[in-house]
């Protein structure tokens, strides 16, 4: 991976994005896609559009979504402490014990999440896993008034973990759930732009928000851009360490390449073109099934309006929802190759219907 490249991946996963208040996120990755395209534009609720080759046809959305499951502040106690509730699939059970930021309107606060320690959990030094409205941040103040200076209810938190390399290929962080994915768009149009021939296609490289909260800016920018397909990247559960069943989540690996999902939302000859591509750049692909969902972007794209033929592929990820989060970069720079080949392969005008 290019050095500039990876400076940008940790980038996007050391910014705090929290679903709601993606800006600072967005305005890193609007600022490294912006060389290689024709336009970008920003809505009401901050879904960010980069547009290559407008006018071209068909329309062609490659959709990330930039937000990150957070936390709020719920209460402050009169000792200054201050409880969470969660934003998006928080879980509780891993957070005592962490350094957080609150984004306050003056700026990043820092603070812990309380612990208590086994010496006072009882004789055995057990105690049972918190419930969200049980843990609190201490921010080293002993009032309630000194913490409503630095912070109010309603100002999100995110965890203060940042990027590492765990050997050559493989990275952890926070939040690759989805800042892996918006790298996997600008990537691609970064392999777009430098090729010599631009493609038939318009190809919009969206950046959407509050997917961890309901898949709603996807539903806001595939009803606003009206794309004629749309390829969605996200994380997907790798399978291969241990206390994994996969006879119930399937066979999905580290390094192995990036995902395609069958069945659902997923257009199947948008899923066989991803194929015949990914077989002609050499690109090794994973597979796995939905019966219904994806729990994606992708569940909500494809209904809207008449119907836009998705595809979903994802990057294998460990420990999804968790500080720890793993990739391995052999399958974010194949996934950014599929898909600026599959905007490459798209002819003039080409749609993708439903005949029977």
């Amino acid at each position: 991976m290019k050095r500039r490249s990876l400076q940008f991946l940790q980038s996007l996963v050391e910014t705090p994005s929290p679903s709601g208040a993606e800006r600072r996120g967005q305005r890193v990755w609007r600022d490294y896609v912006a060389p290689y395209v024709d336009e970008i534009r920003t809505d009401a609720y901050g879904n960010v559009t980069a547009v290559m080759n407008p006018g071209g046809s068909p329309r062609l959305m490659l959709a990330a979504h930039a937000d990150e499951i957070a936390m709020t502040v719920n209460f402050i106690d009169d000792q200054g402490f201050v409880y969470l509730r969660g934003v998006g699939g928080v879980d509780p059970g891993i957070l005592s014990a962490r350094r957080v930021l609150i984004h306050s309107r003056e700026g990043d606060v820092p603070g812990v999440i309380g612990n208590t320690p086994p010496h006072l959990k009882g004789k055995d030094g057990k105690g049972t896993l918190p419930q969200m409205h049980e843990l609190f941040v201490d921010l080293g103040v002993s009032s309630k008034e000194e913490a409503e200076a630095l912070v109010r209810v309603g100002d999100l938190l995110t965890l203060s973990d940042g990027f590492e390399r765990l050997g050559e290929k493989v990275v952890v962080a926070r939040a690759f759930d989805n800042r892996v994915g918006m790298f996997v768009i600008a990537e691609a149009a970064r392999q777009l732009a430098e090729t010599k021939k631009r493609p038939a296609a318009e190809v919009c490289v969206v950046a959407n928000v509050m997917e961890e909260v309901g898949l709603l800016g996807a539903r806001q920018i595939a009803y606003s851009l009206q794309p004629d397909l749309a390829l969605v990247t996200d994380v997907t559960h790798a399978t291969d360490y241990p206390a994994v069943d996969r006879r119930l989540h399937g066979d999905l690996s580290l390094g192995k390449g990036p995902t395609l999902t069958h069945g659902g939302p997923n257009h199947a000859g948008v899923v066989a073109q991803l194929e015949k591509v990914a077989s002609k750049q050499a690109i090794p692909l994973q597979h796995e099934s939905t019966s219904n969902s994806t729990g994606t972007d992708t569940d909500v794209i494809f209904w809207t309006r008449g119907g836009i033929p998705c595809a979903l592929i994802s990057i294998p990820n460990r420990y999804m929802h968790s500080p720890v989060e793993l990739v391995h970069l052999d399958d974010v720079e194949r996934a950014s190759s599929l898909m600026a080949g599959f905007a490459r392969s798209l002819k003039k005008g080409q749609q993708f219907g439903g005949d029977l």
